[in-house]
């Protein structure tokens, strides 16, 4: 009679997986949730029937180093070339925005957007009966 030795599926995998891997994993889902939560943490958003407000923080930035685009629905900020910090964000807002009545304000490192909601006209043209 012959007898082999088999071990079992979980110690197969136990023997030929790196020691290191699940380690560095991790580490790396760590680091991954940390910088989430402090994305998370520095904005905050609001919403009213005439306006979308956004606060952001940014601390040792100055309102010259900083651009603000609107484009439909669109919100880019990003701070300039030479700015001590870099900052690149984009929201995509429900509804359009009117940059002429939309506002920015930046105090003590924290940046408050006020969005104006544009105000759709009807495109319903009345028809005459004869």
């Amino acid at each position: 009679m012959f007898f082999a030795t088999t071990a079992s599926p979980a110690f197969r995998r136990a023997a030929f997986t790196p020691a290191y891997a699940p380690t560095s994993r991790t580490v790396e889902r760590f680091l991954d949730d940390a910088m989430r939560a402090t994305r998370q943490r520095s904005a905050t958003f609001e919403q009213d029937d005439k306006s979308f407000t956004l606060s952001f923080d940014v601390p040792g930035i100055a309102k010259d180093q900083l651009t603000i685009g609107i484009e439909a629905n669109v919100v880019r900020i990003e701070s300039k070339e030479g700015a001590p910090r870099t900052y690149r964000l984009a929201y995509e807002l429900p509804q359009d925005i009117d940059a002429s009545t939309s506002e920015a304000k930046l105090e003590n490192g924290v940046l408050t957007v006020k969005l104006a909601r544009k105000v759709v006209a009807s495109a319903v043209s009345e028809l005459a009966i004869s």
